[in-house]
C-alpha cells in the first residue's frame, strides 16, 4: 500500500506498507486477519516476505481442515513454531473476526469492550523542520486531538521537544524513540524530565527490559515498553522488576488478539496503563486495532490513524474515519465490520495462496 508521504522513524523510512492478510472459512463464515511488519526486518525480526512464507509452508498446514475451538487452542497449535509472532498473528486475528461472525456480535462485545469509542492521538514523524512540525501540531489541536506523540532520532531531538513544548505547554505529548538509544545516553534522557512528557516510549534495545528498569529508576518521566514486549512471560517479568508505566500493545507484535488480551490483564493486574499501537495497516487490521482498544485498562489515546492519514485508498471496503474529533467507533456489524475490497486487493497483491 503507497504512502501519501514517507513514514521517518528512528529504525526506518518507508514509502509503501507491506501487509499479509489471511482469510479463514468455516461452515458458510469467512474471517480476514492483516498483520503488516513491513517491507524489511527494522522493526523487529521478521518482514513481509518471511512472514508470507511461514504462514505458508507451517502455520496454515497446522490449521487447515481443524476444529479451531478458540484463540487459545489456535495459540496451542503454533506454539512450536519459535518467534513469528506477526505471522502467528494474522491467524489469531482472522479467528477472531470469524468466532464474532459466527456469534453474530460485534467483536468489541466478544472481547468484553467496555466503551463504543475509542480515544486515538495524533503522530508525527520526523520532518524537514521544527516550524513545519509546529504547524502539523497546530492542525491537529485544533482538530480535537488530545495529546501528541513525536518520533524522536539524532538530529530531531531535545531542540525539537524544546521547541514543542515551548509552543504547547499544556498539551499531552510523548516520544518515540524505536529503541535507538542505550544507557550512554541517559544523560540526555533526564533532560527530558524537564520537558514534563507523559511517557519516553521503546528508548533502549528492542528485546531489553533490564536496562529500561535501570533507566526507569534515574527518571522522573514514565518509560513506555512496546517492541520488547512480545509475550505474556515478557511483560510480566517487565512489570515485576519496574521496567516501564506504560505497555503499548500492538497486536500484530504479540501474536495476535488471544496474548494481548493477556498481556493487557497482567498490565491492568500491576496497575499500568495499556494503549493500542499499530503498523499502519489497512481498515482490515485497524478495525482490529479499534475493537481492542475498547477494553478498560486501554487508558491512554491510542495510534490508531484515519485511512485519509497515511493513503489515497483503503484497502478495506470501508475506511476508517473518525466519529467525533479525536474518536473512532468499533463496527456495530457482525466481526470487525469490514473485509478487503477484491477487485484492490487483487490489483495490490504480490503473491497469494490458496488452500
Amino acid at each position: 500500500m503507497p504512502l501519501l508521504y514517507p513514514f521517518r522513524t528512528a529504525f526506518d523510512d518507508v514509502s509503501i506498507v507491506e501487509s499479509v492478510l489471511v482469510q479463514l472459512s468455516s461452515n458458510g463464515f469467512a474471517g480476514w486477519g492483516e498483520s503488516a511488519c513491513w517491507g524489511r526486518p527494522a522493526y523487529s525480526s521478521e518482514w513481509s516476505a518471511s512472514q508470507f512464507m511461514v504462514s505458508r509452508d507451517f502455520i496454515a498446514p497446522l490449521l487447515l481442515n481443524q476444529d479451531v475451538s478458540s484463540g487459545v487452542d489456535l495459540q496451542n497449535r503454533v506454539k512450536g513454531i519459535k518467534g513469528n509472532y506477526f505471522a502467528k498473528a494474522a491467524f489469531d486475528l482472522a479467528w477472531w473476526d470469524l468466532y464474532a461472525k459466527q456469534q453474530c456480535q460485534p467483536l468489541w462485545k466478544i472481547l468484553g469492550g467496555e466503551t463504543p469509542s475509542v480515544d486515538v492521538g495524533a503522530d508525527f514523524g520526523i520532518m524537514e523542520n521544527i516550524e513545519s512540525l509546529l504547524t502539523a501540531i497546530s492542525e491537529a489541536k485544533g482538530q480535537g486531538y488530545k495529546r501528541v506523540k513525536l518520533k524522536y532520532r539524532p538530529g530531531w531531538e531535545l531542540d525539537m521537544v524544546k521547541a514543542v513544548r515551548k509552543r504547547f505547554p499544556d498539551m499531552l505529548i510523548h516520544i518515540d524513540c524505536n529503541s535507538h538509544y542505550s544507557l550512554k545516553d541517559i544523560e540526555m534522557f533526564r533532560e527530558l524530565d524537564k520537558y514534563h512528557l507523559t511517557m519516553i516510549e521503546q528508548p533502549l534495545a528492542h528485546d531489553d527490559i533490564i536496562d529500561h528498569a535501570v533507566l526507569q529508576g534515574q527518571l522522573k518521566t514514565p518509560i513506555c515498553l512496546d517492541e520488547s514486549i512480545t509475550s505474556v512471560d515478557k511483560a510480566r517479568k517487565a512489570l515485576e522488576i519496574g521496567a516501564c508505566g506504560f505497555v503499548n500493545i500492538k497486536l500484530g507484535r504479540v501474536g495476535g488478539i488471544t496474548n494481548a488480551l493477556k498481556i493487557n490483564k497482567v498490565c491492568e493486574e500491576h496497575n499500568i496503563p495499556c494503549w493500542v499501537g499499530g503498523m499502519l495497516e489497512s481498515s482490515v487490521g485497524s478495525s482490529h486495532n479499534i475493537a481492542f482498544a475498547t477494553l478498560s485498562n486501554v487508558r491512554y489515546p491510542s495510534d490508531i490513524f484515519p485511512t485519509s492519514r497515511f493513503y489515497r485508498r483503503d484497502l478495506g471496503q470501508n475506511a476508517i474515519v473518525h466519529s467525533a474529533p479525536s474518536q473512532f467507533m468499533p463496527a456495530s456489524a457482525h466481526g470487525i465490520g469490514t473485509i478487503p475490497d477484491e477487485a484492490f486487493l487483487e490489483k495490490m497483491t504480490i503473491e497469494q495462496v490458496l488452500m
